[in-house]
């Protein structure tokens, strides 16, 4: 009996010599994961703490971000419209001052015209005066004076002009005539006023329409001797291309398409871009033609 519960306590004793350890290690298992646990749950919050610093500060980011872009965008805004306002206004200053400048230019384009217009009255009236006028014993003496008082560009032993004639109005009246048909009369016209004015600006233009009187009269030759005479006698003067192209139409009417064709071509060569040398062109175009 005795040695039977010798054996049971020494059994007894080595189980709790073998249970020892190991609840001991469980013991150490266990604190080691309450302490995981708690790692995670300080991480956890650690992480939370984070993405909320995070999100304040990317709210307080944002925030002041969007209000420092509108101040921005506002003064943008502002400096635009303040830059519109002032371009309109110098627009406005501009535009005044070009219809004031054109104004202005336009009473004075007026006060020339009505001055020149003025000027050439009283010298064709100076003139009618003195070539109408009855000489006295003094007027032998002062023909020198009176052929210095003649307006610019008039010839002695010239037609006397009506009294009140001017020079712009002798051209009016004779193309009138010749826009009428008066053909007669537009020729007498413009001779009166290429002899009685030489050296004015329309005298090429009078003698062009002597030539085209002659010409819409069905008297090509007379009209060819005129165009021949502008040319000769008003060279580079700006009814010249007309001259070459009415020339042209007159060798034509004549029944000389060479001579016709070489006035057109001249035209062409010499004044391209003038109306004379476009229609010329234009009839040189329907000669080719077959």
């Amino acid at each position: 009996m005795t040695n039977k519960l010798s054996f049971a306590l020494l059994g007894l004793a080595i189980a709790i010599a073998i249970a020892t350890p190991a609840d001991a290690a469980n013991k150490e298992q266990l604190q080691m994961m309450a302490d995981i646990r708690m790692l995670q749950e300080q991480s956890q919050q650690l992480q939370n703490l984070i993405a909320s610093v995070t999100s304040s500060l990317t709210a307080s980011i944002t925030v002041s971000l969007t209000d420092a872009l509108k101040a921005v965008n506002t003064r943008i805004e502002e400096q635009a419209n303040a830059s519109r306002k002032a371009q309109a206004d110098q627009k406005l200053i501009i535009d005044n001052l070009s219809n004031d400048v054109r104004i202005i230019r336009e009473k004075l384009d007026d006060s020339n015209v009505r001055i020149g217009s003025l000027t050439q009255e009283v010298d064709a009236l100076r003139q009618s005066l003195q070539q109408t006028g009855a000489r006295s014993p003094l007027a032998a003496n002062a023909d020198s004076a009176a052929s210095a008082a003649a307006p610019a560009g008039a010839t002695p032993g010239a037609p006397p002009l009506p009294v009140g004639m001017s020079p712009q109005k002798l051209y009016d009246s004779a193309y009138s005539d010749f826009v009428s048909a008066q053909y007669d009369l537009a020729i007498q016209g413009f001779d009166m006023y290429i002899k009685s004015f030489p050296k004015s600006d329309m005298a090429d233009d009078a003698q062009v329409n002597i030539g085209n009187a002659y010409l819409n009269d069905g008297k090509p030759d007379k009209a060819l001797e005129a165009y021949d005479k502008a040319i000769r006698t008003y060279p580079g003067a700006n009814a010249i291309p007309e001259a070459y192209y009415k020339k042209g139409l007159a060798l034509q009417a004549l029944k000389d398409l060479d001579g016709a064709r070489a006035a057109w071509e001249y035209a062409v060569k010499t004044f391209p871009d003038s109306d004379g040398g476009r229609l010329s062109k234009q009839r040189l175009d329907q000669l080719r033609r077959p």
